[in-house]
């Protein structure tokens, strides 16, 4: 029988420290709340018995949101073992920022990095600018379009390749009023002059408020490549979940 053991060391001292942060704030109101929206992500599990794995993830995001300007940034990584051998290994960032034209018509600058050892990816670079649109803008329900050129930088197995794309995105958001919300986004780059090279990058998921400051979220992510180095598969599936610290 498989043992299953969570390490949540760290993740039990921010559960205590958002508790007595949470009573604390209940007594008083703040004054200089931070304009940025930023949470850190934790997760780490580990198995012992029959099987012998290890999988560690992090990720940090932020964003700020104002009349005229969107900005958000974030950076994540994990990486795991099956019986001492690698099986995860991946460094990734993203930034955008958005400048609103009106009140849902936007111009963005978008900047992604990308490392996947298991994929023989040793870095992929891509940079678009663009426009991009808003179908829904509510308060708790957004839901935009956009699209752009790009540039690939990338070494896949030991090919260095530069190449430009269209990049085609959108991405939706809903937030309960309990504190939860749902999210899912997707792009497609196709390359230009070689329109059978592209690439797919999706995501969904979902998050649980358990406190002010804490949260329990769960994501799957989806990264299709339909021609990956030499002996890879083409689509990688990722299932990360943890708890988030909010500040």
């Amino acid at each position: 029988m498989k043992k299953h053991i969570l390490i949540s060391g760290i993740l039990t001292f921010l559960a205590v420290f958002s508790y007595a942060d949470d009573s604390t704030k209940s007594a008083m109101v703040s004054t200089n709340q931070s304009a940025w929206d930023s949470s850190i992500l934790a997760g780490l599990s580990l198995s012992r018995g029959n099987s012998d794995t290890l999988l560690t993830t992090v990720a940090f995001k932020t964003r700020r949101k104002t009349p005229e300007n969107e900005f958000a940034f974030g950076a994540d990584g994990s990486y795991g073992e099956d019986n001492s051998v690698k099986d995860n290994e991946m460094l990734h960032g993203v930034g955008q920022y958005n400048h609103l034209f009106t009140e849902r018509l936007y111009g963005y600058l978008n900047a992604e990095g990308l490392h996947d050892g298991i994929a023989d990816l040793q870095y992929r670079f891509t940079f678009s600018p663009g426009a991009g649109y808003y179908l829904i803008k509510e308060t708790n329900t957004t839901l935009a379009v956009e699209a752009g050129p790009a540039l690939i930088f990338q070494r896949l197995g030991d090919v260095d390749t530069t190449y430009a794309t269209i990049r085609l995105a959108e991405r939706f958001e809903h937030k309960l009023d309990n504190g939860a919300r749902v999210w899912e986004k997707a792009e497609f780059l196709p390359q230009v002059d070689k329109p059978d090279n592209f690439l797919v990058n999706a995501e969904i998921g979902a998050e649980a408020a358990l406190t002010r400051t804490l949260s329990l979220r769960v994501t799957l992510q989806d990264n299709y490549i339909n021609q990956p180095a030499p002996g890879r598969k083409d689509n990688d599936v990722s299932l990360i979940s943890g708890l988030v610290y909010k500040f």
